[in-house]
């Protein structure tokens, strides 16, 4: 009895026995490859966590050292204007005493100066009275010598008075 039916039948052994080869090929395959294949997977996945948890290491670690830069940025702004502004201190502070050295120096000059005026001063007018008293002791040599009469105390005065001239 075979029809064309028959190929279309169902043959409980057969099924059994696709079901036991299919069973014995899963565990043959569970066996040689699932574990190994779980086990690369396993170790991928555990690679992969372990590169996220090294990222987000760096970038707490790289946040962290951009707090530090920025606050030594400010710390080093701060820093290099009290800088400037202790320069700017000292450089005033040398001017005023380069100032009041000149004019301590300026004013001993002046004082000196007025000083060696006054020093002068002093030469010119003891020299004309050394002269003014030469004139009038000759004068008074002349008019003790001389008889005066009104041209003679003319001459005299005029004389005199060219000698004061001649001396200044």
């Amino acid at each position: 009895m075979h029809s064309n039916f028959d190929f279309f039948s169902i043959d409980p052994t057969t099924i059994v026995g696709t079901i036991l080869n299919t069973l014995i090929l899963f565990l043959v395959i569970k066996h040689f490859l699932f574990d190994k294949v779980n086990a690369v997977l396993e170790s991928r996945k555990t690679e992969v966590a372990k590169t996220y948890e090294d990222a987000d290491k760096a970038l707490v670690n790289a946040k962290q050292l951009e707090s530090e830069y920025t606050e030594k940025l400010a710390s080093a702004k701060e820093e290099s204007a009290e800088i400037v502004k202790n320069a700017t201190k000292k450089a005033q502070s040398r001017s005023d005493e380069i100032i009041a050295e000149a004019k301590d120096e300026a004013r001993g000059i002046l004082d000196k100066a007025n000083s060696d005026i006054e020093k002068e001063k002093k030469r010119a007018v003891n020299q004309i009275k050394d002269e003014i008293s030469d004139i009038a002791m000759s004068i008074a040599t002349s008019v003790v010598s001389k008889e005066i009469d009104a041209k003679t105390h003319e001459q005299l005065i005029e004389s005199f008075i060219n000698e004061i001239g001649d001396a200044e």
